[in-house]
């Protein structure tokens, strides 16, 4: 199907159709992020998750629902095309939690204006990534977060996030070599079925808010802002739907809230590995 940019503009909340320039692009994506939620919630509940693009406007824009990168960057970039931004996707290292070279287990896009190129993230779930152009620079968002693009001798590009401390943590690296989509098929894949693997061993949901960040992983809840951070431990089936309507924007059905709380007690109370 043609890209239906009436109905995606109502569900990020964007009235006006954004210029294809560097503005436009910040706009675009910041109404992204603070209307779709981050979330791997089908995984767990045992659906999968589809990276063919009509699938995903079916989930995350019709069906009001959210994902996670391979989602959220393929409605993105689908939704940039239609309105006159020249983008296209690449693939990321992670770097958070990696012990060693990670895999390529995250998309992002690359914007185009003229000679110069920007990268835009509306799926990165731990935080809020700016749009930020191609360059060895520092950005500083909206949430008074920092980020810095900066080269990396085997990596190519390596984009670092400054934490509370004053020191710089290496989020991905990446590289702008062409993707197809065979490659973000293969990725979503391996990321979505790896045994132990984050997305397959938790259940996450994560927002952008106006002032802020939430994040929910399992049954622990947090929110941060420029007043500090709360925390609290969701224990009951009704406060775990609550939470993730009202906050997320994420509307379970009963039966599938006892069903990803089941799944959450189990592997919480499974005996470690180690």
């Amino acid at each position: 199907m043609s890209f239906d940019l009436l109905a995606y503009r109502s569900r990020i909340g964007l009235a006006e159709l954004p210029r294809p320039d560097e503005d436009g692009l910040v706009a675009v994506q910041r109404a992204h992020r603070l209307a779709i939620p981050f979330e791997n919630l089908d995984i767990p509940l045992g659906h999968g998750i589809s990276v063919d693009p009509d699938a995903i406007f079916r989930k995350l824009v019709t069906a009001r629902r959210g994902g996670y990168c391979f989602e959220q960057n393929g409605l993105f970039l689908s939704a940039l095309q239609a309105m006159g931004f020249h983008a296209r996707p690449l693939l990321a290292r992670v770097w958070l939690f990696a012990t060693e070279t990670p895999p390529k287990t995250h998309m992002l896009n690359l914007v185009s204006f003229g000679d110069e190129a920007w990268i835009a993230d509306a799926g990165f779930g731990g935080s809020y990534t700016p749009p930020m152009p191609l360059a060895e620079l520092a950005v500083t968002g909206a949430d008074g977060v920092s980020h810095r693009l900066a080269r990396d001798a085997q990596f190519g590009w390596m984009l670092e996030r400054r934490d509370e401390s004053g020191s710089w943590s290496r989020q991905y690296s990446f590289t702008t070599d062409p993707v197809w989509p065979a490659d973000i098929a293969q990725a979503n894949h391996f990321t979505s079925t790896l045994p132990g693997g984050r997305f397959t061993s938790n259940a996450i949901a994560s927002i952008v808010l106006p002032n802020g960040f939430a994040s929910l992983v399992n049954r622990d809840y947090s929110r941060a802002s420029a007043k500090g951070e709360e925390r609290s431990r969701i224990a009951s089936a009704n406060m775990l739907q609550l939470r993730l309507s009202l906050v997320f924007g994420i509307d379970l059905s009963r039966e599938q809230i006892d069903r990803l709380g089941a799944i959450i007690d189990a592997r919480e109370s499974a005996p470690s590995i180690d």
